[in-house]
This record gives structure tokens, C-alpha cells and sequence, in this order.
């Protein structure tokens, strides 16, 4: 099999694994647990903050090893173990406990997979190869899904493991079998690939942090997680206390989503050279206060996937936009990985608070309030980006441009 085929199945089975249970964790505790909304969002936002102190060093370890395919596998078995964990698990510190192990794993796949796809396809390339990266793993998540939601009403609520851990699973066979002939970790930082001995410095960790887009974007990116991150299950538990069928709906509309970002995926890595990137996050950060506004008006099941398919079109977006800037910023330094950690720390800050902030503002807004709320900090997102300078990476026809003008140029 070609290289790039493994990387379409490593992400189909990523896809659903990376963020552990994700939305099912909140009404699994609740339904078996009794867990209220404010007790959940606590123990996910412990949970995300011991993920964001992880994902900067996890991109340097990416880095420094060199070895993306032993870290996928590894960041896998850290994931199934951690999920499996779950099952017995009823106290606080357990649950604690089992999620912080899934979390290490999961803030090491990204920057992982990162640099086993640049490895294999280089810079100019990246780009539309991310976004069929990020349609793959929507496709994984949707498969999931969709077992999930028919084996519910066969095996409960606890069939969400199951297929957790198959995915995880085929996603280390998948990653062990890619061929390494393929992956060459010169290409994959930036670096001259027919001249090994060409040994650039690379760069230090304050000089990449220290840039200033790079950290505008970070502190963007924290804002709509703020918002976003929580989004999902707090309407899950919404959901529970109106006597609905939590689980399968929640399915569903994961379902919805991730059907919306596979076209949205592959369209914003076609786009992101052609148009650039910061139009791309313009919409993506657009979108979110509409979402929060339908879910908190709406209370009819089946009326809130409008909801879900305006989170496929701004989640699809940002998974594909972002490395693809993170790259642009930093190419050549050796550090892109480190620098991709750092930004998932930043805006982990975001997704970390988000179901804390959801739950806090539910108890005291009531639902509705609540997921207004949750909209707001991406109206000021939108701002930054909005002052945020394009990238600096030149789209397709300025390349195409400067080639042919290099060609007129007498020898």
C-alpha cells in the first residue's frame, strides 16, 4: 500500500480515539453515575488542564525523537488504556485518573501525525494532504458514531468503549505497517533532504514562542475552544434532564457533524493556498455564535442538528487550518512540532474552562443562558483574527508567479 493510504487509515482510526470518550463521558457519568452537570465540567477541566501542561512537551518530544510512527502507536495504547480504565471506575480521583492517562495520549496523536504526514509529503504538499487528513478522520469518527448510536439500543450506553477500543486497536496496526522507507524527517522539519551533511541549528524554544502571530493565533484558538469545547456535552445533558435519550441523540448529531466536515475538510485544504488561511479561521469563528444561539432556543431534538452542522462546518475548517498555519510559521526551524504543542496548550486553556464555564453558567443562566455564553468569547476571537496579518506562506498562483517570472530570466 502507498504511504499516503496508511495515513488515511491511521486517521480514520484516530478519528474517534483521539479525544477519549469526547461528548459520551458526560452521559456515561450521568447516566450511571448520577453525576451532575457542575461535578463533570469539573473533572473535564482538571482533565484538560493536565492535557494543556502535556501538549507542549509532547510536541518536543515529537521533535526531538524523530519517530512519529513508535509515538502514534504508543499515544494509541495510552488512549485504549485509559479509556478501558473508565468502565469500574465510580470515585473522582478513578475517573480522574483514567482520563489524565487517555489525555497524555491524545496530546501526543496531533503533532505525531503532523510530522509523519510532512515526512512523507513535504511542505508543498501539506496542505490539501491535511485536509484529507482531517476528512479521514471525520470519516472515523462518523463509522464510530454510528455504531455507537445503533449498538445503544442493543448493549447501553457502555458500547461507546467498545468501539474506542477497536479503533485504537487498528490505528496501531495501521500505523506499524506504514512503510519507514517513505517518512524522511528532513523533509518533514524544513530541512535540504539531498544533503545530509547540512546540519541546521535548530531553532530555540523561546525564539519560536516568542513569535507574535503564532501567539495571537494561540490565544484566538483558546477563545473559540472556550466556546466550542463544551458545546456538545452540555446540550448532551441538556438533553438528560428533559427525559430524551441522551446517548443515541448525542451520537447522532456527532454523526452530523462529522458528516459535514469531510466535504468541509477536503474544500479548506483545496482552499487554504488559494485563498488563505485567515479567511478560512474567519468563518470557522464566525459560525460558533450562531450554533450557541440555535441551541439555546431550540429544544427540539431533532431541530438541534441545525446546530451540529454549523460545528461540522467551523470544526473542519480549524482542523485543517491550523497546522497548515503553525507550519508556515516556523518551517525551517526544526521546531514546528514544538510550536504546534504550544498552540494546542494555549487553546487547550479554552476547551480545558469550556465545560467548567458551560456548567458554572448553567446553573446560574439557566440552559439557554448558558449556551449564550458559551458563544460569546468566539466575538472576540473573530477580532483577533481579524487584526491578525495573513500568513506569510504565498498562495498557489503568487508560486506559480515567481517560477515563471525565475523562467524568463536569461541565464
Amino acid at each position: 500500500m502507498l504511504a499516503t493510504t496508511h495515513l488515511a487509515l491511521i486517521n480514520v482510526f484516530t478519528g474517534d480515539i483521539q479525544g477519549g470518550l469526547g461528548p459520551f463521558l458526560g452521559t456515561w457519568l450521568a447516566q450511571t453515575g448520577g453525576w451532575s452537570p457542575a461535578r463533570v465540567g469539573f473533572v473535564t477541566t482538571l482533565v484538560g488542564v493536565g492535557a494543556l501542561l502535556l501538549s507542549g512537551p509532547a510536541g518536543a518530544v515529537v521533535d526531538r525523537i524523530g519517530r512519529p510512527r513508535l509515538l502514534i502507536a504508543a499515544a494509541c495504547a495510552a488512549i485504549l488504556a485509559g479509556t478501558l480504565l473508565i468502565l469500574p471506575a465510580k470515585s473522582f480521583p478513578a475517573v480522574f485518573a483514567a482520563q489524565m492517562v487517555a489525555a497524555a495520549g491524545g496530546v501526543l496523536l496531533l503533532p505525531a501525525i503532523t510530522e509523519l504526514t510532512l515526512g512523507i509529503v513535504g511542505k508543498d504538499r501539506f496542505p490539501k494532504q491535511q485536509g484529507r487528513n482531517q476528512a479521514y478522520n471525520h470519516l472515523g469518527i462518523l463509522i464510530a458514531a454510528g455504531l455507537i448510536s445503533f449498538g445503544t439500543a442493543y448493549f447501553g450506553a457502555a458500547v461507546a468503549f467498545w468501539v474506542l477500543g477497536a479503533m485504537a486497536v487498528l490505528a496501531i496496526i495501521a500505523t506499524l505497517t506504514t512503510p519507514g522507507h517513505c517518512y524522511n524527517g528532513r523533509r518533514a522539519v524544513g530541512w535540504k533532504e539531498d544533503d545530509p551533511d547540512d546540519r541546521p541549528e535548530r531553532a530555540t524554544t523561546r525564539s519560536v514562542l516568542s513569535n507574535r502571530k503564532l501567539m495571537v493565533l494561540a490565544v484566538a484558538l483558546a477563545l473559540f475552544n472556550l466556546g466550542n469545547g463544551g458545546m456538545l456535552t452540555l446540550l448532551g445533558q441538556k438533553l438528560v434532564a428533559a427525559g430524551s435519550d441522551a446517548t443515541a441523540w448525542t451520537a447522532r448529531y456527532v454523526m452530523v457533524a462529522q458528516l459535514v466536515m469531510i466535504p468541509v475538510a477536503l474544500f479548506a485544504g483545496s482552499l487554504a493556498d488559494k485563498r488563505g488561511r485567515r479567511k478560512l479561521l474567519l468563518v470557522a469563528l464566525a459560525v460558533l455564535p450562531v450554533r450557541a444561539a440555535l441551541s439555546a432556543f431550540i429544544d427540539d431534538p431533532v431541530w438541534l442538528i441545525s446546530a451540529e452542522i454549523l460545528d461540522g462546518v467551523a470544526s473542519g475548517i480549524v482542523g485543517v487550518a491550523v497546522p497548515v498555519v503553525v507550519a508556515d510559521l516556523t518551517w525551517g526551524s526544526g521546531r514546528t512540532q514544538t510550536a504546534l504543542g504550544t498552540v494546542n496548550a494555549v487553546q487547550g486553556i479554552g476547551g480545558a474552562l469550556s465545560a467548567w464555564y458551560g456548567g458554572l453558567a448553567q446553573s446560574v443562566l439557566g440552559w439557554s443562558g448558558s449556551f449564550l455564553a458559551l458563544g460569546a468569547p468566539a466575538l472576540i476571537a473573530l477580532a483577533l483574527v481579524i487584526w491578525l496579518d495573513a500568513t506569510s506562506e504565498p498562495g498557489r498562483r503568487t508560486q506559480r508567479r515567481e517560477r515563471l517570472a525565475a523562467s524568463l530570466k536569461p541565464a
